[in-house]
């Protein structure tokens, strides 16, 4: 005889808990902990007198809001390809857990009071470079990613973003040491997403989205150009260093975190396997914050 269970009334605690997880979800709060970082770095180096915490707290609470809403709104458009990935078929809105139409409200309520409140809060700049961001996220990037692999230069300009966010939401203005770290987040990328690109380069094609050129089959020429970013990238940061804004420390710090990421992004250049480009990018999510940690040390 076969057992019977009573149905969860959908207002029942477990019920609701399962939904603000989906919610939470759809925010993508892995991405939101590289976005706070390096919001509050460019905070912290925007600062030209004693830190405002307050002012951080704002902008980095707006920046979360507007992201996270940004977000959804890409999973929203993406629901159906995402369906045909195994790594996200299980998310919210493919699995049918939360509709389009409850993650299209949820996407642009959180991105319009985000973007208010960095305006009322925070400035008239800080808003605009987020809102900025948004549109090139979802309106350039997002629908480049079935078109062509070139989506990976596009989307590294509003994924390096939240540096000149928090940068501006310290001073309201931004200056040629704003845009170094904002070149420092743009060159992390490459190596970064083009890791992810090689680990799961089967579930791309399979959902439809060029991550990689269709012509580098056996993956040589995305390998070589991990290694040359990663070289620009290295270079990059060691520029301040020649001059005499930074110390010894910086140059030796600087150099060691390069080197210790040049080498993953090195054996991945002799292996295309996905053991070799997980390396690479568990070493890219170390290098980033040391680098921004002796940047904020080594401020004058």
């Amino acid at each position: 005889m076969a057992t019977t269970y009573p149905m969860a009334s959908p207002t029942s605690p477990q019920t609701l808990t399962s939904k603000l997880r989906d919610y939470y979800i759809l925010t993508k709060p892995e991405v939101n902990l590289l976005i706070v970082m390096t919001t509050s770095a460019g905070y912290y180096l925007g600062c030209h007198s004693a830190m405002h915490w307050a002012g951080l707290v704002n902008t980095v609470l707006g920046t979360l809001l507007v992201a996270s809403g940004t977000a959804t709104l890409n999973q929203f458009m993406e629901r159906a390809h995402d369906s045909e990935m195994r790594r996200t078929a299980a998310r919210p809105l493919p699995s049918g857990r939360i509709s389009p139409r409850e993650a299209l409200l949820f996407g642009v309520t959180l991105s319009v009071v985000g973007g208010l409140y960095l305006w009322l809060a925070v400035n008239a700049l800080t808003a605009l470079l987020a809102i900025s961001t948004l549109l090139s996220y979802l309106l350039i990037y997002t629908p480049l990613k079935r078109k062509t692999a070139l989506c990976t230069l596009l989307g590294a300009f509003p994924g390096a973003a939240p540096t000149l966010i928090g940068w501006a939401g310290a001073s309201a203005t931004l200056d040629r040491q704003a845009w170094f770290l904002f070149a420092l987040l743009f060159l992390w990328q490459f190596p970064h997403f083009l890791a992810i690109a090689l680990m799961y380069r089967q579930d791309y094609e399979r959902a439809g989205f060029r991550m990689l050129p269709r012509f580098d089959l056996d993956s040589h020429f995305t390998r070589a150009e991990i290694v040359v970013f990663t070289i620009v990238l290295i270079v990059t940061t060691l520029l301040p260093g020649i001059g005499r804004n930074y110390s010894l420390f910086y140059l030796l710090s600087m150099s060691g975190a390069g080197i210790f990421f040049l080498y993953y992004g090195l054996k991945l250049a002799q292996s295309s396997s996905k053991t070799s480009a997980s390396r690479l990018l568990h070493a890219s999510v170390i290098y980033l914050p040391i680098a921004l940690a002796v940047l904020m040390v080594s401020k004058r």
